[in-house]
């Protein structure tokens, strides 16, 4: 089955004060390919010009308000109101490398198994060294067709409806939804793929403190999702050691100590303390942790991989 055969798709993207880049994601989805694109902006509150700019580019705007918002939640909004069966999620601080990332991300959905595909994410001239490295970690070259476990990224994915309608995102987690539906998916028998060459280059620039409340609500989430899962704080030692020590050793060979040492020694702390923070605090999500973990103030270089096609050109 060819991607034409596989019609249109609907480009879920979820969004809050996002001005700043959405306007790049969203030229870049109209140099994709794949031209026949629904795009559905689910805003949760902006104050700023971000669903203006997603309505200039054809977009349709579902708002959610603040006081409801979960990532479960603006998910299952923007999937509802999709009219095609293939759906891809992204946030809007994404945006594509390649002018075939919808025709790639969606290729793999030819196998009537695969539910759910996901696709590579890097980081741009500013990111952080350790930003890069958990990049580099979790999204390696080479392209798995059908993954063994749940991993995924909804920050760039892929989802097929008919299976999301037997099972929606879980509108009360933290975080990690995307692995809580990919794990549910992966028991049914449904396949995952990860696709290297949808690549998107993902903004992700954070203070210490948006680390740390980011890994906090994701290590909440994981401990609901996997209640058995420990954190103690020798695991927080022993992981702030080995990563600092990995990514310090790497930015020497890189030649990027100078410029990434402090960098280095504050993401990881923050980030584990982040996520040891989150195994030990209730799972309860008050008004309060809402507004901390998902209206937080705040603003993320390996080689890449070589590739025949020439990357869209963006205007700087």
């Amino acid at each position: 089955m060819t991607i034409g055969q596989l019609m249109v798709c609907s480009l879920i993207i979820r969004a809050f004060n996002e001005e700043r880049s959405i306007g790049r994601l969203l030229e870049g989805v109209r140099r994709q390919s794949l031209r026949e694109v629904e795009t559905i902006l689910v805003d949760s509150g902006s104050t700023d010009a971000t669903p203006a700019i997603a309505t200039q580019y054809g977009a349709r705007v579902v708002h959610i308000p603040p006081a409801e918002f979960t990532f479960g939640r603006s998910l299952n909004l923007g999937l509802a109101a999709a009219s095609a069966d293939l759906a891809v999620i992204v946030s809007a601080h994404v945006y594509p490398v390649y002018p075939d990332w919808l025709e790639c991300l969606l290729a793999p959905f030819a196998d009537s198994h695969v539910a759910l595909t996901y696709g590579k994410q890097r980081g741009d001239a500013h990111s952080k060294f350790s930003e890069q490295q958990v990049f580099a970690r979790w999204f390696p070259e080479e392209s798995v067709p059908r993954q063994a476990g749940p991993f995924c990224n909804n920050a760039n994915a892929a989802i097929r409806r008919s299976a999301w309608k037997a099972h929606p995102y879980d509108e009360t987690l933290t975080g990690l939804e995307d692995l809580a539906w990919a794990r549910w998916a992966v028991e049914q028998g449904h396949a995952i793929a990860y696709v290297s060459e949808a690549e998107v280059i993902h903004v992700h620039h954070e203070t210490p403190g948006g680390v740390l409340n980011r890994y906090r609500r994701e290590g909440m989430a994981f401990k609901k999702i996997y209640p058995e899962a420990h954190f103690s704080l020798y695991d927080f030692g022993r992981n702030v050691l080995s990563s600092i020590g990995f990514d310090l050793l790497h930015a020497a060979r890189e030649n990027q100590l100078a410029r990434s040492l402090a960098d280095i020694f504050w993401f990881r702390t923050a980030q584990i303390w982040g996520t040891y923070q989150g195994y030990r605090h209730s799972s309860l999500l008050t008004p309060d942790l809402r507004q901390t973990f998902y209206y937080h103030v705040g603003w993320q270089k390996d080689e890449p991989a070589k590739r025949d096609v020439e990357p869209i050109r963006y205007n700087e």
